[in-house]
């Protein structure tokens, strides 16, 4: 799922957790974007709705948190934390590399010798972009 269509469940999710009929949430939408439909929404839009949510009490579930290694693979898990902080990816973004690399769901369930393969990877894409390895 791209970062657009994320934010648009997001927009969807809140408007049901906050328990918004449809022609509340058009006026919201209209209030606060001048547009009648998510669709129609810039980034920049969407961010203010979010905003606007929030202002009304809603609250975004944050991802999971930080994996709990054995110790023989902390080390790794360490590394791969501090990539992916320096690269402002969330914990799910190294769930994805372990599973499209190993086809294994999460992380803390690689082995050492998969763990220093999502280490190199993240170096490789942390170079492509210009960060710090």
């Amino acid at each position: 799922m791209n970062r657009r269509n994320q934010q648009l469940s997001k927009i969807h999710i809140a408007k049901k957790d906050l328990g918004l009929d449809d022609d509340t949430y058009r006026a919201l939408l209209s209030r606060v974007t001048g547009q009648s439909s998510a669709k129609d929404l810039t980034p920049l839009q969407v961010a203010k709705v979010l905003q606007e949510f929030e202002r009304l009490g809603w609250k975004s579930k944050q991802g999971r948190g930080k994996p709990k290694p054995a110790a023989d693979k902390a080390k790794l898990v360490g590394k791969i934390e501090a990539q992916l902080a320096e690269a402002g990816r969330p914990w799910e973004y190294g769930d994805g590399l372990a599973k499209r690399m190993y086809n294994v769901d999460r992380l803390e369930w690689l082995d050492a010798e998969q763990l220093g393969g999502v280490v190199a990877a993240l170096a490789k894409d942390a170079k492509r972009h210009g960060r710090r390895q």
